[in-house]
């Protein structure tokens, strides 16, 4: 099985069946939606790989390729803070600060000429919050990982 029918798969079980792309927008396709339902339910690595289905297509425009790059990369970003919180001492995973540094920041390159708002998610309040995590690992001379489970950002279309 390939790694696009087990994301496939997946995106049917969270979609309690069939997953149908419905209107034909960018919001309500079932892996755009993945992306939420699996952020806020701290499963950052998920949420990377079923938004990279959608990346991948060749039908998306070079702007939503962008769009869904600067997603991907911050997920990433909360992999390196999760794996982190959860492994502080772990030769590789207590290291992960600078990585998800990186990641915020490519995140921000390709999400700051979206604008505001696109496909119905408030990019705005989105980049503050990478950008928030971000200064609190730098300020603290990246020695402290501001993320804990409790209180994971959430975020909605």
């Amino acid at each position: 099985m390939s790694k696009g029918e087990r994301i496939s798969q997946f995106v049917q079980a969270l979609e309690g069946g069939e997953a149908k792309a419905g209107s034909g927008a960018i919001a309500d396709h079932p892996y755009y939606r993945a992306f939420f339902r699996c952020w806020n339910e701290q499963r950052y690595y998920e949420a990377h790989d079923v938004l990279e289905q959608v990346w991948l297509q060749r039908t998306t425009t070079a702007e939503d390729a962008q769009y869904f790059k600067g997603l991907i990369q911050a997920a990433g970003a909360f992999v390196h803070l999760q794996k982190q919180f959860e492994h502080p001492t772990h030769p590789k995973h207590g290291r992960r600060l600078a990585p998800a540094v990186r990641l915020f920041r490519l995140a921000e390159k390709n999400l700051a000429p979206m604008g505001a708002q696109r496909h119905a998610f408030d990019l705005m309040k989105f980049r503050e919050i990478l950008g928030r995590y971000e200064r609190a690992i730098v300020e603290s001379g990246h020695r402290i990982n501001p993320w804990t489970p409790e209180t994971a950002p959430c975020v909605s279309l």
